[in-house]
């Protein structure tokens, strides 16, 4: 019921106006100053670019029905070039100018390299990255909006075990903050559960050629590959690995199955399997509306960066009208421990657990990528039921 709700609130923004917010409003004490810090260039700007657009389209939706509590949002947008300097550059740059929360970074080596200087400000930062490590570092104002790598790998792990059936795994992931931690995540969950690694590849980050990678796991005798690289990466190594005749199951996370991927990929992508935290192909009216609004106004399919970026604003709005007040420190302890269904706030579209840690918790999906198109075949339950303590 919550989520048709949202499907009928969402529709009534189609013909909502532009951002750009009339001069008057941009006046002290109108507005609130969001600043988002994203790859909108270098390797990770098919991440970071679906990120700030479903951050633009939140904006501009909250704005047409009033703003946060009777303020518009100003959103400033800076470019981290996926640089980790850069990015703590435009991390400071936000905390100058008196950012009320800053959104992004998407990667996780950025974020790493950059959420100590929000921290130290006492400014919620929000980001898009899921290495485990972001979350285990005591940091009071670091929020996600994606399922971490300690969440994750157990669901993948099980699937390959319980439904691929595979006993011997090739491991290739992208040697950053990323990848690494998806591989030492994964590594334990597949042991543990009686699987042996026989390949353990390191790739880098903005890699062209995956021929003697492909090569090297079609030798492994691996009976299933978990893949764990960026975008990019991800769409050039299922290219290589079909060139290599490689027939065994190509397993992954999210990134793997993403819209970006399959489009690069092409046929190449078909047949690739894995966990999916969020789909706008998921079996979710809310996540299916909000597909339709990203692709009417940016004329393209988000995947899940564009979700996040977009959930992102909305935790913020929710937040703050909880408090009542604007309230940057507070902000952060009125997100910790919180749960946010849709009927409290449809922007959030899922019901969503946010732990003391800022990790999240909520449904999350299996799915293939079958004719050009990712297909979710199973919905799986949050890790505690709404409910529960």
């Amino acid at each position: 019921m919550a989520s048709l709700k949202f499907a009928s609130w969402l529709a009534g923004f189609a013909l909502a106006a532009a951002l750009a917010l009339p001069a008057k409003a941009q006046q002290a004490g109108q507005t609130v100053r969001l600043v988002n810090v994203s790859e909108l260039s270098g390797a990770g700007a098919t991440a970071g670019t679906n990120w700030r657009n479903g951050i633009d389209l939140a904006v501009s939706q909250i704005n047409a029905r009033g703003g946060i509590l009777g303020r518009q949002i100003q959103i400033v947008h800076y470019d981290t070039q996926t640089n980790p300097g850069a990015s703590r550059a435009a991390v400071q740059r936000a905390i100058d100018e008196d950012a009320y929360a800053v959104l992004g970074p998407v990667f996780s080596g950025p974020i790493s390299a950059s959420m100590q200087i929000a921290q130290r400000a006492e400014v919620t930062q929000i980001v898009g990255g899921e290495a485990a490590n972001l979350t285990r570092q005591g940091n009071p104002f670091i929020f996600r909006t994606s399922l971490s790598q300690a969440a994750a790998m157990p669901k993948i792990a099980a699937y390959l075990r319980d439904t691929v059936k595979a006993t011997k795994i090739a491991v290739i992931f992208v040697n950053n903050d990323f990848g690494k931690g998806g591989r030492d995540a994964i590594i334990p969950e597949l042991t543990s559960r009686g699987m042996q690694v026989v390949a353990d590849i390191s790739t880098e980050q903005g890699q062209t050629d995956f021929a003697a990678d492909a090569i090297r796991i079609k030798n492994s005798g691996a009976d299933a590959v978990f893949v764990y690289l960026n975008e990019d990466e991800s769409a050039r190594f299922l290219r290589a690995a079909r060139q290599q005749g490689i027939s065994v199951p190509l397993v992954g996370e999210t990134t793997l199955l993403g819209q970006k991927v399959i489009e690069l990929a092409g046929d190449a992508a078909n047949g690739a399997r894995g966990h999916v935290g969020l789909s706008i192909d998921a079996p979710v009216p809310a996540f299916q509306e909000f597909g339709r609004q990203f692709r009417e106004r940016f004329n393209t399919t988000p995947d899940h960066n564009g979700l996040k970026g977009y959930m992102a604003v909305f935790m913020i709005k929710w937040a703050t009208e909880k408090m009542g007040r604007f309230d940057r420190k507070g902000l952060a302890a009125a997100l910790r421990g919180a749960t946010i269904t849709p009927a409290m706030e449809p922007g959030i579209l899922i019901t969503t657990r946010i732990e003391q840690n800022g990790d999240l918790d909520r449904e999350s999906f299996l799915g293939e990528v079958v004719n050009g198109r990712q297909v979710i075949n199973v919905t799986l339950p949050m890790l505690r039921p709404a409910g529960t303590q």
